[in-house]
């Protein structure tokens, strides 16, 4: 929460907050609506990819609950990061009786596939977008991090290197320990955990209709598109933004709600509002209008939306519909 806080005092420090106001004023909240309205569709097929990975599985499970289980893993996320994705799955786990660490074997799979369409999407822009875009990240991202080492290719290969050793002396000592070590109770538990989070990510290799889950995936991101350019027509200063400009905000902008903050806050503000002035060359205080309106609607549909699914999910009384002793 301190860095979101420092992230949010960082994006605004220069700015006039009475010329953001003015410009929040202005804005046609239509756009931004409509954009809302695009991130509850986006979650839905996030909740049927979810559950066309569950049921790769033998597990059943209803499309209502597992949407739910999203919604609910999106309120999580505002309190504490990456909350998210263990609260889904133990909401799921107990309204429908499938093991948590399967669930959880396919939450990381699909966040693995996500992360490699961001890849690709980050790859896109910075072919169209290369000049702009290398000394954006450097800048305002990497140097941040790194300090005096963002540019310095020699000392980023010594950290990797040292990693690298570290994991190697890791893998050796348990080895070594391995034989003691399987005859502990916790050793069982955490092999038996492991293995139905390996089948929860071998799920997507496979799945019988790989076709499906690529379109959902389309949909999921299509929609994240328009969720980031509806809201360039609420104000004057970013209507003229194109499709590339909304993909390059996509791509950058999620860096900022992946940090360790809750929500995103603060530090999706810092790294849009930087992206604006230096990319777009859009004043400040109109980049700073832009990001806090787009934020407060998807933060404010995932409280709605996640509360609802809250009490809806408790008001479902209907018993889990797989067995306990086993997989249908």
């Amino acid at each position: 929460m301190l860095l979101g806080i420092a992230l949010l005092y960082l994006a605004f420090m220069n700015i006039k907050l009475e010329e953001v106001w003015e410009e929040l004023k202005k804005a046609n909240y239509l756009w931004l609506v409509l954009s809302m309205f695009m991130a509850l569709i986006s979650h839905f097929f996030r909740a049927l990819r979810w559950n066309q990975l569950i049921n790769q599985l033998n597990y059943k499970t209803r499309s209502r609950s597992t949407f739910y289980a999203v919604m609910i893993g999106y309120l999580a996320n505002l309190a504490l990061p990456r909350m998210g994705e263990v609260t889904r799955c133990v909401v799921l786990s107990r309204k429908d009786n499938i093991p948590f660490n399967s669930l959880f074997g396919t939450v990381i799979a699909e966040r693995v596939f996500d992360l490699f369409t961001l890849i690709f999407i980050i790859v896109i822009i910075v072919l169209f977008q290369i000049e702009k875009i290398g000394g954006f990240i450097n800048d305002v991202i990497l140097r941040p991090i790194l300090g005096n080492y963002a540019g310095n290719i020699s000392a980023i290969l010594m950290v990797l290197a040292f990693l690298v050793v570290v994991v190697f002396l890791g893998i050796i000592i348990f080895r070594k320990l391995k034989p003691y070590l399987q005859t502990t109770m916790l050793y069982s538990k955490a092999e038996a955990f492991l293995d139905g989070l390996w089948d929860g990510m071998k799920s997507i290799a496979h799945l019988p209709n790989k076709g499906r889950f690529f379109f959902y995936t389309f949909m999921i991101w299509i929609l994240y598109l328009s969720m980031i350019m509806l809201p360039f027509y609420s104000f004057e200063e970013t209507s003229m933004l194109n499709a590339i400009d909304g993909l390059t905000v996509l791509a950058i902008g999620s860096l900022g709600i992946v940090a360790p903050v809750p929500g995103g806050i603060g530090a999706y503000h810092f790294i849009v509002t930087e992206l604006f002035t230096r990319l777009f060359e859009i004043p400040a205080y109109a980049g700073a209008a832009y990001a806090t309106a787009s934020h407060a609607a998807q933060t404010l549909i995932i409280i709605l939306a996640g509360t609802l699914s809250y009490f809806l999910l408790i008001i479902d009384k209907r018993k889990p519909l797989n067995d306990s002793s086993s997989k249908d």
